[in-house]
C-alpha cells in the first residue's frame, strides 16, 4: 500500500485525501487546525462552486449539503452608471446546473472529521520545511496543498506564466442574515456581479453557514481606490457598517436589499489581498528531496472570477487520477511536472480570464456585456463560463471571436 501525505486541509487537500483513501491508499493529512478550530474560526472564502466541481464531490460521496445549501440557479451582472446611483447595464444569465456555496468552516471541519472516521490519520501541526524533510523519508509522495506560509516558498515563481508582482484587489468579505430578495427576480437565487467602473466590484451570493442560509457580500477594490478602506477596521460591526456605506454609495440597488441585515456571527468577516502567481510544481528541500505542489500553492488567482474552490476541486480530481494511474513507479520530478502540466491545461484558462477581469475591460468585452442585456444567449453563455472557463477564450477573451459571436447571436438569438 502506497503512503501519501497531504499538507493542507482545504478543498483540494481534503478532497484528494478522501479520494485516495477510498481508493485504498494509506493517507495522512497534516492540518494546522483541528476540525473544531476550523469550525469556530474566521471565514476563509466565498467558495461558490458550479456544476462540474459539485459533480466531482457527488462522485466521492462528499456532497453533504445538497439538501440544506441554498440553490443558485443564475448569475447576474450589473454595471454601475457614470456618477453612481443607477445601473448602465443589468441582466441575468441562467446556469445549466445549480451552484452552491457552503462556508468552508462548515465544510472543511466536516470533511476532516469524515476523513478520520473513514480511518485516515490526521496530524494537527503547522508543517515546516524541516517537517517535510522527515515526511519525505516516510511517505512515497508528499503533497503541499496549503496556499500560504513557509511551505509555498519551496515552489519557485514561474515568470513566464505570472503577470503580477503585487495584489490587484483589496478584498473584503462579510456573511449576513436578513438580506431581501432582488425585486427584479425575487424567486431566482443568483450570484450577483456588480461592476463599478474604475473602482472595483461587489459580489453578492446566497450561501450556507453555521446558522443556516445567508448571503455573502464580497467587495474587490482597486488598490488605493474608494473601496480600499478596510485596513483600519477594528470590530466586526464596524466592518458591516463600512460595507453598507460603500454599498449605499456605489451599488444602491443592492443596498436597498440590506435594510435589516446583521452579521451571521462575530467571525464572519475577512479582509486582505494577495498577489496572483503561478509557481513551478516541484518543491526542492535543502536535502534535495522533492515535494509536489497543488492548488493555490502553485496557481493562485484573484477571486474576482470565483474559481478558487472550483479549480481546487478539478485539480484534486486530476491529481488523484494521475497518482492512481502511476502505479508502483516512483513519484519523481518527471511525474510531478507532467501531472501539473495536465492541470495547467485547464488552469491556464482560469488565469487568462482572471487577468482579463482584473484589467480595464477591453472594448470587445464591454460590447458583449452590454449586448447580454438584449440577448439572453450571451448572458447564459457568460454565466456558464464560471463552470467552464475554457469556453470563454474563443469569444469573450478574443476580439475577433467576440465580433463573430456577437454577429451570430444578433442574427439568431430570440
Amino acid at each position: 500500500m502506497r503512503r501519501i501525505l497531504v499538507c493542507g486541509a482545504g478543498q483540494s487537500g481534503l478532497q484528494l485525501a478522501l479520494g485516495l483513501q477510498e481508493a485504498g491508499y494509506d493517507v495522512t493529512v497534516v492540518s494546522a487546525r483541528t476540525a473544531d478550530e476550523i469550525r469556530s474560526g474566521h471565514v476563509t472564502s466565498t467558495q461558490c462552486m458550479f456544476g462540474t466541481a459539485l459533480a466531482i464531490e457527488r462522485e466521492q460521496r462528499l456532497n453533504l449539503w445538497d439538501r440544506t445549501a441554498p440553490r443558485i440557479d443564475a448569475l447576474g451582472v450589473s454595471v454601475g452608471g457614470v456618477g453612481g446611483g443607477g445601473r448602465a447595464v443589468d441582466w441575468l444569465g441562467r446556469l445549466d446546473g445549480p451552484a452552491q456555496s457552503v462556508d468552508q468552516r462548515v465544510k472543511m471541519a466536516r470533511w476532516l472529521e469524515e476523513f478520520e472516521n473513514r480511518g485516515g490519520t490526521v496530524v494537527v501541526h503547522g508543517a515546516t520545511v524541516s517537517d517535510l524533510e522527515w515526511y519525505t523519508r516516510l511517505y512515497d509522495l508528499v503533497i503541499v496543498a496549503a496556499g500560504r506560509g513557509e511551505l509555498v516558498e519551496l515552489f519557485d515563481r514561474d515568470h513566464s506564466r505570472s503577470r503580477h508582482t503585487a495584489p490587484q484587489r483589496s478584498l473584503s468579505v462579510i456573511y449576513v442574515h436578513g438580506m431581501e430578495p432582488r425585486p427584479e427576480h425575487p424567486h431566482v437565487p443568483a450570484v450577483r456581479c456588480n461592476l463599478i467602473p474604475g473602482v472595483g466590484e461587489l459580489f453578492v451570493m446566497p450561501a450556507l453557514t453555521h446558522s443556516g442560509p445567508c448571503d455573502i457580500l464580497f467587495f474587490e477594490g482597486i488598490p488605493g481606490g474608494p473601496l480600499d478602506v478596510f485596513g483600519d477596521i477594528r470590530t466586526p460591526r464596524e466592518h458591516l457598517w463600512r460595507t453598507l456605506e460603500l454599498m449605499r454609495l456605489f451599488t444602491p440597488w443592492e443596498y436597498e436589499r440590506c435594510r435589516n441585515v446583521e452579521l451571521t456571527d462575530a467571525r464572519a468577516v475577512l479582509t486582505g489581498g494577495y498577489t496572483p502567481v503561478v509557481r513551478h510544481p516541484v518543491g526542492r528541500l535543502p536535502s534535495g528531496r522533492i515535494v509536489l505542489g497543488m492548488a493555490d500553492a502553485v496557481v493562485a488567482n484573484d477571486p474576482i472570477t470565483g474559481q478558487g474552490s472550483n479549480s481546487a476541486s478539478k485539480g484534486a480530481a486530476l491529481y488523484q487520477r494521475a497518482i492512481r494511474a502511476h502505479g508502483d513507479r516512483p513519484f519523481d520530478a518527471a511525474f510531478m511536472t507532467a501531472t501539473f502540466e495536465q492541470y495547467w491545461e485547464y488552469a491556464r484558462h482560469v488565469t487568462a480570464w482572471t487577468d482579463a477581469m482584473l484589467a480595464s475591460p477591453a472594448p470587445h468585452m464591454l460590447r458583449l456585456i452590454e449586448a447580454a442585456e438584449r440577448h439572453r444567449g450571451i448572458a447564459d453563455r457568460f454565466a456558464n463560463g464560471f463552470d467552464d472557463p475554457a469556453d470563454l477564450g474563443s469569444w469573450f477573451l478574443d476580439p475577433v471571436g467576440a465580433a463573430r459571436y456577437l454577429a451570430y447571436i444578433t442574427m439568431h438569438d430570440d
